[in-house]
């Protein structure tokens, strides 16, 4: 049996990426700076999705399923981005 992650080590996770992510862009390296943000929103989202349903996120990496599964309300131009 898999085991759970709490929704604050998910965010713990989340914060420690965006820190890598920060240090990735001072030093010029841009398309690990975007893939390690990507890591820290999806981490922050399913983080949300454990605390809202008390289980497992599911193993996608897609940020917008997260966003609509926990029902979170975010301006469209910034679903589109």
């Amino acid at each position: 049996m898999e085991k759970q992650l709490s929704y604050e080590e998910w965010f713990l996770q989340s914060d420690y990426d965006l820190d890598v992510a920060d240090s990735m862009l001072k030093t010029g390296r841009n398309i690990y700076c975007i893939y390690m943000c990507h890591l820290s929103l999806e981490k922050a989202l399913k983080g949300l999705y454990i605390k809202r349903f008390n289980k497992i996120p599911p193993k996608l990496h897609n940020l917008l399923y997260f966003v609509e599964k926990i029902t979170l309300n975010l301006p469209e131009d910034i679903k589109v981005f």
